[in-house]
């Protein structure tokens, strides 16, 4: 079955496919926010979609050779038989595009547990996920946290999954990971200096609606109460490496 040239129409023709295959396929990385970001273009970002990310249920990982290579995909088969079960790479040399798939949890400078997760958006991860595969990143680039910003100009903070970046189950993860806290608090004071020195296209209205979710963000993180292990680790501080150090995939 032949690959189509625009990613987005790509994206789709996968995740149809994957739907009618009961494969429990979901959509991260920027296509992911854009699915979530009605309000777009006023953010000043050309922002270029080279590859496609995926979350699969873990169960269902040895289907996944067999359904890309009926899309068009070839894998990448030194790297899927080491690292399979956690993560898969797969190619359409002639387009030159790259499918990287993360199996169950999503896991790299922070682990994000995913059980029982992949079912409450049929599309992409829940907000809170997807935001938070953002601010795990240590190395936060422009374009990354253009992304947030993005998620945060377009979707409420809120108590539910439903259309909401949900708060509650963000608090549940940081609380149980000081790595992640870290992280994640490091990024949010990013994205403020963004707001603060650039102009990436929003309105005064709009920067201000952004600013407030990232402080109720920020706000609920702190005043949650830390089990022992966590306390504990935060004397540490960062004087001892918090975070997985990624090597990126060659492409």
């Amino acid at each position: 079955m032949p690959t189509l040239t625009n990613i987005i129409d790509e994206a789709n023709r996968l995740m149809d496919e994957a739907q009618r295959e009961h494969l429990r396929l979901r959509l991260i990385g920027g296509l992911a926010v854009r699915i979530h970001s009605s309000n777009l273009d006023c953010i000043n970002t050309q922002r270029i979609y080279p590859d496609i990310d995926f979350v699969v249920d873990r169960h269902q990982h040895r289907r996944l050779a067999g359904f890309f290579c009926n899309m068009g995909y070839l894998p990448d088969k030194s790297f899927n038989t080491l690292n399979g079960g956690k993560r898969q790479i797969y190619y359409d040399n002639q387009i030159g595009r790259h499918i990287d798939i993360f199996v169950g949890d999503f896991e790299m400078c922070h682990r994000l547990p995913l059980k029982d997760r992949l079912s409450l958006h049929p599309v992409t991860l829940p907000l809170a996920e997807l935001f938070l595969t953002k601010t795990q990143i240590v190395e936060l680039n422009h374009k990354d946290a253009l992304d947030l910003i993005a998620l945060l100009l377009n979707n409420e903070v809120g108590d539910r999954d439903d259309g909401m970046i949900n708060l509650d189950r963000m608090v549940r993860l940081c609380a149980r990971d000081w790595g992640l806290y870290t992280t994640t608090m490091i990024n949010l004071g990013k994205l403020e200096q963004i707001l603060a020195t650039e102009n990436p296209g929003l309105s005064e209205t709009q920067t201000h609606l952004v600013s407030k979710r990232i402080q109720r963000i920020r706000n609920a993180l702190q005043s949650a109460s830390k089990p022992l292990l966590w306390k504990a680790r935060d004397r540490v501080g960062t004087r001892l490496r918090w975070y997985v150090d990624v090597e990126e995939v060659d492409r």
